[in-house]
């Protein structure tokens, strides 16, 4: 064999060895869109109330959740404060340690948790509801303990294939994202927040250097929230 010959075949397996990598990248970005598109047809009312019970609101609203569901906490406040909505991140297992002392009756609290068991969400639910507090559940069904303990539940649920081996929470981190981000932009509408005082918080990197605003969405009209009797 010629060492073109041999150059050649290299170039040959690098090749498949691109495409068996990118096959990977392609799936998991694949099984990962799949996940939040299915939210078209999956989003329902609960979303409403739950935009409903935030605008009722007189006092704080806190967000939390424990590992990826943490982070999706803290991206969520994030979304939520940066669109007229001011949110805390809040850490469940902090809240077992006294910084739960901050919530008081006037505050809601959403708390994330895909299996909606884990000891220490479940345990500041407790805790927020006695202290008066509303809690929002965002698990991956109405039947969880946390979902079961809570004020008002929304469910969001993934495929297996959504998350990595069946196991990793990312597909689920990322469809529950999205569901923040249409919660954010349905309450952002429903407050009738304009991007001139988005401004007013985002002065900073390239965004604080716009100089033309996109127009201002159409304000939607969000239903009163009503106490459901238990």
């Amino acid at each position: 064999m010629s060492a073109t010959d041999s150059i050649v075949r290299l170039k040959e397996q690098e090749l498949t060895v691109n495409d068996d990598i990118l096959a990977v990248a392609r799936g998991r970005l694949r099984a990962e869109a799949d996940a939040v598109a299915s939210l078209i047809d999956t989003v329902d009312d609960s979303l409403v109330t739950a935009a409903s019970l935030i605008l009722s609101g007189t006092g704080k609203l806190f967000i939390g959740g424990s590992g990826t569901s943490g982070t999706v906490a803290r991206r969520m406040a994030h979304i939520l404060s940066v669109t007229g909505t001011p949110s805390l991140p809040f850490s469940p297992m902090d809240g077992l340690h006294g910084a739960s002392g901050a919530i008081t009756a006037a505050d809601i609290v959403l708390l994330i948790s895909n299996g909606g068991a884990s000891d220490e969400v479940v345990q500041l639910a407790r805790i927020a509801r006695g202290r008066g507090a509303r809690v929002i559940s965002l698990s991956r069904s109405h039947s969880t303990p946390l979902a079961l303990l809570a004020d008002h539940s929304v469910a969001v649920a993934v495929q297996p294939v959504a998350d990595i081996g069946g196991i990793v929470a990312t597909g689920i981190t990322i469809a529950q994202s999205a569901w923040g981000d249409a919660l954010a932009e349905v309450l952002m509408r429903g407050r009738g927040y304009t991007w001139a005082e988005f401004m007013t918080t985002h002065p900073a990197g390239a965004v604080g250097r716009l100089e033309d605003l996109p127009a201002d969405a159409d304000r939607i009209i969000i239903p009163a929230y009503r106490e459901v009797a238990s």
